[in-house]
Order: C-alpha cells, then sequence, then structure tokens
C-alpha cells in the first residue's frame, strides 16, 4: 500500500469512528436530516476554498460553524424545529455553493477525494476525531436526558441549550472532516447509517453507541479498499458499504 493510501485509510478510520459515535446520539435526538443537510451547509466554505487552493474541510468548518450558530440563535427566537432552521440554511447554502465552486473541482466537492490527504491532514483528523468522540462522550448522558424529557433535565441543572450547542458543534467539526473522504453530498450519511445499522443490532444504549463507531471504521476500511480494488472514487463506495451493514444489520434486528 502506498504511503497516500496508508494516510487516506487512517484518516477514514479515525473519522469513521467519530462520525459513528456522534451519529448515535443524533438518531436518539432524532435529527438524522440535521445530519444530511450539515453536509451540504459544507458545500460554500469546500467551493472558496478549492477557488482559492485553501484546506477543504477549514473552508467547510467556516460555514458549518456559521451554520451551527445560525441554528442555535434562531430556534428559540423563532420556536421552530432545528430542522426546519437547517433546511432553510441547507438549500440557502446548496445553492450559492453550486454557484461559487469551481466546475474542474465541482465532483470532489459533492463526492470527496482522500487521496489527497497529506500526513499533516491524516494527524489533525485522528486528533480531530479524538477530541470529538471524548467531547461527546462526556455530554452523552446529559444529552440523552434531555431528549428524554427537558422538564428532568432542568431539574437535575442541565443547561439543555448549552450542551445541545456543543452537540451542534462536534456534528460541524465530524462533518467538516468527513467531507474530504465521501464529500458534502455523502458526508450526513456517514453520521447517519452507521448509527442507524447499530440500533437495529443493539440491546442496550452502551452498545448502540459502540457499534456505531465500529460501524463507521468498517465502513470506511472496507470502502477504500474496495475502491483500491476497483479504481474507483472512495466516497460513494464507502456509503454503499454503511449501506450493506444496514441490510446485515436488518437481518439480525434484535
Amino acid at each position: 500500500m502506498s504511503i497516500i493510501n496508508l494516510y487516506s485509510l487512517i484518516t477514514a478510520i479515525f473519522v469513521g469512528g467519530a462520525a459513528g459515535y456522534v451519529g448515535s446520539l443524533m438518531l436518539t435526538k432524532r435529527m438524522a436530516l440535521v445530519g444530511d443537510a450539515f453536509g451540504h451547509v459544507a458545500l460554500p466554505g469546500m467551493g472558496l476554498a478549492l477557488l482559492f487552493g485553501l484546506n477543504v474541510s477549514l473552508g467547510a468548518f467556516a460555514f458549518l460553524f456559521l451554520g451551527v450558530l445560525a441554528v442555535w440563535f434562531l430556534e428559540p427566537k423563532t420556536q421552530l424545529p432545528a430542522e426546519t432552521l437547517v433546511g432553510i440554511i441547507f438549500v440557502l447554502s446548496l445553492a450559492v455553493g453550486f454557484l461559487i465552486t469551481p466546475e474542474p473541482e465541482l465532483l470532489e466537492a459533492l463526492f470527496g477525494d482522500i487521496s489527497k490527504v497529506s500526513f499533516w491532514g491524516t494527524a489533525i483528523s485522528a486528533v480531530a476525531s479524538v477530541l470529538i468522540g471524548l467531547t461527546v462522550w462526556k455530554i452523552y448522558p446529559k444529552i440523552t436526558l434531555g431528549s428524554i424529557s427537558e422538564d428532568i433535565a432542568a431539574a437535575n441543572k442541565i443547561n439543555i441549550k448549552k450542551y445541545n450547542f456543543i452537540y451542534l458543534l462536534m456534528v460541524a467539526v465530524v462533518v467538516a472532516l468527513g467531507v474530504r473522504i465521501v464529500g458534502s453530498l455523502l458526508a450526513g450519511a456517514l453520521v447517519i447509517v452507521p448509527a442507524a445499522a447499530a440500533r437495529l443490532v443493539s440491546a442496550n444504549l452502551r452498545q448502540y453507541a459502540a457499534f456505531s463507531a465500529g460501524f463507521g471504521v468498517l465502513s470506511c476500511i472496507f470502502g477504500i479498499l474496495l475502491a483500491q480494488a476497483i479504481n474507483f472514487s472512495a466516497g460513494p463506495i464507502i456509503i454503499l458499504v454503511c449501506s450493506f451493514f444496514f441490510l446485515i444489520a436488518l437481518v439480525f434486528k434484535k
């Protein structure tokens, strides 16, 4: 395996695991559509990054951060569900992204190009993925309790608004990392599908979180190896492998 493919595989393993783990909490909060839309919110940032030769993940995160701030600020002001606000931001971002993304790089922005990951890109992705995992692990019980009952959470002096913002920020970071692997169109699937598969075969919450991360890792490993074997873009293959795990989970559903 060439060094660039080794970097690609290591990056995908860390990001895939973090994405799956973050996704398990997203399904618990019934925010699956938010995860899908966040990938599209990243497109304008990716377009600008490609236009000026900057880091794609950094450009994606800049716009995702603005999107998180907008949702976090507008949700209590408008009393609209987060899914509605993200949907509005999603279509706006998608339109702007298509307008500003250079046409030669449009496919890379939409479906990713993991082969371009460098040593430092791999190192940053690995460290960021570990930090995402630790942060979500820390807030997991509080977010879960808030999803069950905000009144009970408030009685336990849990600031749900603060923890929701932290969680959305972690989603933004993991999606920004994921667009390098599977592109803006498929980044949401990297978060949602492994968690959905894990939910079908898990007996408890601990298994659910662990299986979600595991399916994310395995999807990226097998997806990249299969893409290399058939000489195809890794992004769509990774998502196809994710979907295959979901179908297998349906068969063994508990």
